[in-house]
């Protein structure tokens, strides 16, 4: 199949912090003009919520548009078997999974996720703060300091990035909180906008995918080490090595708005490459289970 046609491109960098709004969040989007990113802001407020976020990609996308997040979209399943080995209840695929995360914590407020890292069975397969380390955090004989890893991350260590298990919940460079969040926000799309490639590919319409900012950094001749960006100098220069205006301003920006506004660039730019859309490790059964991380070789 060829590369879909997209008009839109939008980058979402994501948080799983406790809150009803998170200084985390940033939203970025690009049309096929050439122009630079503009950030986008709430209706009505400065911080974005997941909720808010829920609400854009239900009500507001524009048309054909490219999304992005900045988040697993699953947990391993390819190492073991399953995404919990051990475990009757382990779903059988990435939208089981996304189901019953929101089930378990459906009261928890603002999609956040607490409810099923402290889950009497689920928080055995996860490394928590205070050194708690569940029994299965690593598989036997498999004692990887990151964690369990799936298919995908291990493609972007492969591309010179430091990916982390979404099983890692501790420091500064862990993703598990903000996947485990996002995975309540997917599934309550309730199908409506596709997930690639957990969804095949549509012929039209909007798509989202797993996007991992480093990447689109190290397009930008930046290194993984150096993928941060926190001066609008240091954005305008990655920006430039993808054909892109700067944005407006001068000085200071925090990196997640950073992040947004450079991937929403790329991924204008990665969308055609039909090689992006059929990296050689994807499998039918990876794609169901554990998907993939858009440009990941």
């Amino acid at each position: 199949m060829s590369a879909p046609r997209f008009r839109h491109f939008m980058a979402i960098d994501w948080s799983g912090a406790v809150g009803a709004r998170q200084k985390g969040i940033a939203v970025a989007l690009c049309g096929l003009d050439g122009g630079a990113p503009e950030v986008l802001r709430p209706r009505g407020h400065l911080l974005w919520s997941r909720e808010d976020v829920l609400d854009l990609l239900l009500h507001h996308l524009p048309e054909d548009t490219l999304v992005g997040l900045d988040l697993g979209i699953a947990l391993p399943f390819a190492d073991a078997g399953a995404f919990f080995p051990g475990w009757d209840d382990s779903p059988a695929d990435a939208r089981g999974l996304w189901a019953m995360i929101d089930v378990i914590c459906a009261g928890d407020p603002h999609l956040s996720a607490t409810s099923f890292v402290e889950h009497a069975r689920a928080s055995a397969y996860f490394r928590r703060h205070g050194g708690r380390e569940g029994i299965h955090f690593h598989l036997p004989g498999a004692p990887h300091r990151r964690g369990r890893m799936r298919v995908t991350e291990q493609a972007q260590a492969r591309a010179g990035c430091k990916p982390y298990s979404n099983f890692n919940l501790v420091g500064a460079a862990q993703v598990g909180k903000s996947s485990l969040t996002g995975m309540r926000m997917l599934h309550r799309l309730e199908g409506r906008v596709p997930v690639w490639p957990v969804d095949p590919l549509p012929a039209r319409g909007s798509l989202i995918v797993e996007i991992y900012t480093a990447l689109a950094a190290v397009a930008a001749d930046r290194t993984a080490s150096r993928a941060k960006m926190t001066s609008h100098e240091a954005l305008a220069e990655a920006l430039a090595s993808l054909g892109s205006p700067p944005v407006a301003g001068t000085g200071p920006i925090d990196d997640h708005t950073a992040d947004a506004v450079l991937t929403a660039a790329w991924l204008r730019t990665a969308a055609p490459r039909e090689a992006l859309w059929q990296p050689a490790g994807l499998t039918e059964d990876l794609a169901r289970t554990e998907g993939w991380t858009f440009g990941a070789p």
